[in-house]
């Protein structure tokens, strides 16, 4: 799972909403040693994909997200970011998700939006 090797942890997960962290080191940083965007999207599309998959396996169908997109908006260069995705929108076939990535002072690093959309199970998955 590309969440474990970047090292994001599930925090807290409730109905609607989830929380997360994920280092700023060598795996996540871009070449010029700050948080790399992709990471940040990586981290904001786990947590909402999180909070989709607990909804829609009480209904028996899967979660798969089909559209992300983010604003970075700060810069970290060590240490831990910390996510919260809440749902905006909880429908029947979509769930709209909004993210943001903190530093460890509080200060925005990303906002982002994720669309998941809620499938039926093939009958051969377990």
């Amino acid at each position: 799972m590309l969440g474990k090797v970047l090292g994001i942890e599930i925090t807290s997960q409730e109905d609607g909403l989830v929380e997360g962290t994920m280092p700023v080191d060598e795996r996540t940083q871009q070449p010029y040693g700050i948080l790399h965007g992709g990471a940040s999207v990586v981290l904001a599309e786990t947590l909402g994909s999180v909070g989709s998959h607990f909804i829609a396996e009480t209904e028996g169908k899967l979660a798969v997200g089909i559209e992300v997109n983010a604003n970075h908006v700060g810069q970290v260069r060590s240490g831990l970011v910390y996510g919260k995705a809440e749902i905006l929108h909880r429908g029947r076939t979509l769930h709209v998700w909004s993210i943001e990535i903190r530093d460890e002072r509080g200060r925005m690093v990303c906002t982002s939006r994720l669309t998941v959309m809620l499938v039926d199970r093939v009958k051969d998955e377990k």
